[in-house]
């Protein structure tokens, strides 16, 4: 994939954790011309909005890193909402990027598309080769749709559609509820408390036998 510093680069999920983190590199990097919206302004569940904001801008260049995320609690509690948002946010990206000529799409995936028992370290070829995690198996389905959906682009049209898997991210922006966010910030978040508080206990979650 060939993007250079003059491309019209949209970013949908520019204001969360990955998006911004994207937006800031490729802004220190030389690339000026870069588009984002608010939900507030474009609400990608919405296909209609989004093809008429894609359409209307004609970027080269769609990395999305939009979607609806959350940790075990939070998958457990919304199973519907985890599998279809995430569907109908990244295929409305996907179909309407395809339908409109754009020829550079990527797409950010999770290490949680993976068997729950697949060897390690994990291999790309372990996918769908057994069953996932129980409790954020609606979020990897909607993930792995969209995994194959730009494999499938790019054998029926050819297209530099890509899909990338960042793992054990934390950061700037990144949620840090207990009750939602995923197990890096939770734990910085309980530690970080714990030490302000005397040290006070940590309650974690889980037998702590798995490995990583």
């Amino acid at each position: 994939m060939s993007i250079h510093k003059e491309s019209k680069i949209y970013i949908a999920g520019h204001r969360g954790m990955v998006g911004s983190a994207i937006w800031n590199l490729l802004e220190q990097s030389g690339y000026a011309n870069l588009l984002g919206k608010t939900s507030r302004e474009l609400d990608l569940t919405d296909q209609q909005a989004v093809k008429q904001f894609i359409t209307q801008e004609r970027p080269e260049v769609v990395i999305d890193a939009a979607a609806r995320v959350g940790g075990i609690l939070a998958n457990n509690q919304y199973p519907y909402a985890f599998l279809m948002d995430n569907l109908i946010i990244q295929h409305n990206l996907i179909d309407t990027a395809v339908k409109a000529g754009i020829e550079n799409f990527v797409f950010l995936g999770s290490s949680c598309i993976y068997p729950k028992h697949a060897e390690q370290p994990l291999q790309e070829e372990a996918l769908l080769t057994g069953p996932l995690e129980p409790t954020n198996q609606w979020y990897a389905i909607a993930k792995i749709s969209g995994v194959k959906a730009t494999e499938a682009v790019r054998q029926e049209y050819g297209y530099n559609y890509v899909s990338l898997m960042p793992t054990n991210l934390y950061g700037p922006r990144d949620n840090f509820d207990l009750e939602t966010s995923h197990v890096l910030p939770a734990l910085i978040r309980k530690f970080h408390e714990a030490a302000q508080n005397n040290h006070a206990p940590v309650q974690l979650w889980g037998s702590g036998k798995p490995q990583r």
